[in-house]
């Protein structure tokens, strides 16, 4: 317990160092009132003693002046007390918020990956509202009654110092029982705080997966998850009521039978007349005085007991290691008149797993350049490094020649303007999200921005114009709409370099369409750094980077990485062989796309055209399950546009990715001839747009040749011989 107790008072000095004048006038406010409040308890011993006894008018008429003036000076510097304890108060919390604030932006991306957001919530919440209740009850509750003690405890000895011996063993009877159940209400204090942590990251978790939770009828399962967190919630708070309770009553059990004691030795030594009645009555006024202040402190452990824990959980957050990349500055950088280079690059997340080996590439200002390759290539990484959101473990990131790391990271990213595939829409008005992108942005500036954008006309048709709240998340805007703004908002910054990190990828087809014509005439005069698994929109750029495992695998531009038939060049084959028709509003498979996959291979040209016909294109949100493991494999799929995941369930009910699909992947294909279950679950990553086709069409059109049937499990069992093993080493059937 006293490491809390020295924890909460490290921490409230660390806040209150600017207000230490204010501090020293409390605690001489304090001391006044407490020093009349002994003093009165003296007075009526003196009273019983020499005043009335020797009916001494003048004594009686001095001592009553003396406690009338007292107790003004005493109610006045109370209320001005009040007022610098409110002052201070509100002061160490600002400073307390504001510090936990500014270091959290501080804190690496790391951090917020491995910490739940509901306990950092909590620690801005739940444990600031902790201190605030502890700081608002110490007047009253502890700071007072610590200088009733030590004015208390300097009277009794000078009243009879033997009786004050024995008094004095009300400290062993105060604080014996609260040292053994503070610990463990103090470990009873951390196991609510987490458990509180767990039940708000479970509403908040709620909150944002209403639109899966409704659509998969999520509600009870939701409910039955939270009740539990909430009874176990319930049950660590019951063990901290109870343990708090025991701190005080502890001290208060000790307390009580001190007073019997003292109050009986003293009536013996008056009673033998080594004491005047007087000093018996004012050595037990005194008395009862100290032993009520020590009850109000042990009264008040408890509450220490958890602002203690609250102040560790905050220092904990204090504590955390800045992001090294944030501490780092220098001379500022530039606009980039040359080139961006990765010199050498190798970068691991954890140790002994790199994501880039040896990464060199060089991107010259005022081209557009785009960053493909398959799913789990480096592409992210690359972006990270080149944004600053990491520093390389090896090799460098150049601008013109000069390390990234050598110049100031503002002045850096102040020349990027970002537009990723979730772009993030603040809960305010639509102006205020444009602003993001530049401060000091003009209203002018936002508008030609917007207009750049294409979305001016649409925002002066709302309501409110650009004053219009878009809702948390731009909850009230479509993706489209969403979308031009993240643009707008990337455009009012007048970035040298534009990065689009999958910028349409959440689109539909159509709307896809009209951004990505809005980004060509926007972005004639930067440079375009684009990073995208659509090749579609690769091939409009003036040089193609595709990255590998980690490395560069090749360079060039569109016909010069078709031409050479290497990675890109199964890409984009993979990518092909679909047809948009109605705006884009309708996706049809080609038969030369269907040849692509195995099985259909090695239909005839007029079977496939027929094929082609059947597929019927179904869009699906994010988060969505396209089919669960140990389902009927009924339909086969092949993905237009969007990612997508396969994760296979494990016995102890986790799950575990298998693999990521994309643009032009296909699954579901030993389901059209076989009759088995499917091995895995396929989820939404992103919107969706896939084609699908039903088995039991399938059959009836190769059931009208016998032959060919067989001869299409001939070839699946040459690819994987067998029946049971190798369809469960497929992806997914």
């Amino acid at each position: 317990m006293l490491s809390e107790v020295q924890e909460l008072l490290r921490g409230l000095r660390r806040y209150s160092r600017g207000q230490r004048g204010a501090v020293i006038a409390i605690a001489a406010a304090l001391f006044l009132e407490s020093a009349f409040g002994v003093f009165v308890p003296v007075a009526f011993g003196r009273l019983i003693d020499e005043v009335i006894p020797q009916r001494d008018t003048g004594g009686l008429t001095v001592l009553l002046v003396i406690l009338g003036v007292g107790a003004v000076i005493v109610a006045a510097g109370g209320v001005f007390r009040d007022y610098l304890y409110a002052r201070v108060q509100s002061g160490v919390l600002r400073d307390m918020r504001v510090g936990m604030f500014a270091h959290l932006q501080r804190l690496s991306l790391d951090y917020f990956a491995r910490t739940h957001p509901g306990d950092i919530l909590t620690r801005f919440s739940g444990d600031v509202a902790t201190l605030d209740n502890a700081l608002m009850a110490a007047p009253p509750w502890v700071l007072l009654p610590l200088f009733d003690v030590a004015l208390a405890t300097a009277v009794l000895f000078w009243l009879d110092w033997r009786l004050a011996l024995v008094a004095m063993l009300i400290w062993p009877a105060a604080f014996v029982g609260p040292r053994v159940f503070g610990t463990r209400a103090m470990q009873a204090s951390d196991a609510r705080k987490r458990d509180e942590a767990d039940a708000l990251s479970a509403v908040h978790e709620n909150v944002a997966a209403q639109p899966t939770v409704r659509v998969f009828l999520l509600a009870n399962n939701a409910l039955r998850s939270f009740a539990g967190r909430v009874e176990q919630l319930a049950g660590s708070s019951l063990r901290l009521t109870f343990l708090s309770a025991m701190v005080e009553r502890s001290a208060g059990i000790g307390v009580s039978v001190l007073r019997v004691v003292v109050l009986g030795v003293g009536a013996l030594m008056a009673f033998r007349g080594t004491i005047t009645l007087g000093v018996l009555a004012g050595f037990q006024a005194v008395f009862l005085s100290l032993s009520a202040s020590l009850s109000w402190i042990a009264m008040y452990l408890p509450t220490v007991v958890q602002a203690g824990g609250s102040m560790r959980r905050v220092q904990e957050l204090l504590d955390a290691a800045p992001d090294p990349v944030g501490e780092a500055d220098g001379p500022p950088h530039l606009r980039m008149h040359n080139d961006l280079e990765f010199r050498d690059v190798t970068f691991e997340y954890t140790s002994g797993r790199a994501a880039l080996s040896a990464l060199t590439l060089r991107i010259p200002c005022g081209i557009s350049a785009a960053i493909v390759g398959p799913s789990g290539s480096g592409k992210s990484t690359l972006l990270s490094l080149m944004l600053r959101l990491h520093d390389p473990t090896s090799g460098s990131v150049c601008v013109d020649g000069r390390d990234l790391r050598a110049g100031s990271l503002a002045s850096w990213r102040e020349q990027i303007g970002v537009v990723s595939q979730d772009s993030f829409l603040f809960s305010a008005s639509v102006r205020e999200n444009i602003r993001v992108g530049r401060a000091g942005a003009t209203d002018a500036d936002v508008e030609a921005a917007a207009r750049a954008a294409e979305i001016h006309e649409f925002i002066i048709s709302m309501p409110n114009g650009y004053e219009t709240m878009v809702g948390e998340g731009g909850m009230r805007l479509s993706g489209g709409q969403r979308q031009r703004l993240a643009i707008a908002r990337a455009l009012v910054r007048d970035p040298g370099i534009l990065v689009l990190d999958e910028a349409t990828s959440a689109l539909d087809t159509t709307t896809e369409s009209a951004v990505n014509a809005t980004l060509r005439r926007m972005t004639a005069s930067r440079t375009v750094i684009s990073v995208t698994h659509r090749l579609s929109a690769a091939a409009e750029c003036d040089r193609i980077f595709v990255i590998d495992r980690g490395r560069l695998a090749e360079e060039g531009s569109h016909a010069e990485l078709v031409a050479r038939r290497g990675v890109y060049a199964s890409l984009w084959e993979k990518q092909r062989g679909f047809l948009a028709a109605g705006e884009g509003s309708r996706v049809l498979v080609t038969p030369e796309g269907l040849r692509r996959v195995p099985l259909l291979s090695r239909l005839d040209e007029g079977t496939l055209t027929e094929l082609a016909t059947l597929f019927v294109p179904e869009h699906s949100p994010a988060s969505r399950v396209l089919v669960y493991q140990g389902d009927a494999a009924e339909k086969f799929y092949i993905v237009v546009r969007g990612r997508l995941e396969v994760v296979r369930a494990n016995p102890e009910g986790s799950e575990t990715r298998v693999a990521v699909l994309e643009d032009g992947d296909h699954f579901g294909e030993i389901g059209l001839l076989l009759d088995v279950p499917r091995n895995a679950t396929c989820r939404t990553l992103t919107e969706c747009t896939c084609l699908v086709l039903d088995r039991q069409q399938f059959r009836e059109i190769i059931a009208r040749v016998p032959e060919l049937r067989n001869e299409l499990v001939r070839a699946m069992e040459a690819r994987q011989p067998g029946t049971t093993a190798p369809i469960a080493a497929a992806v997914i059937r």
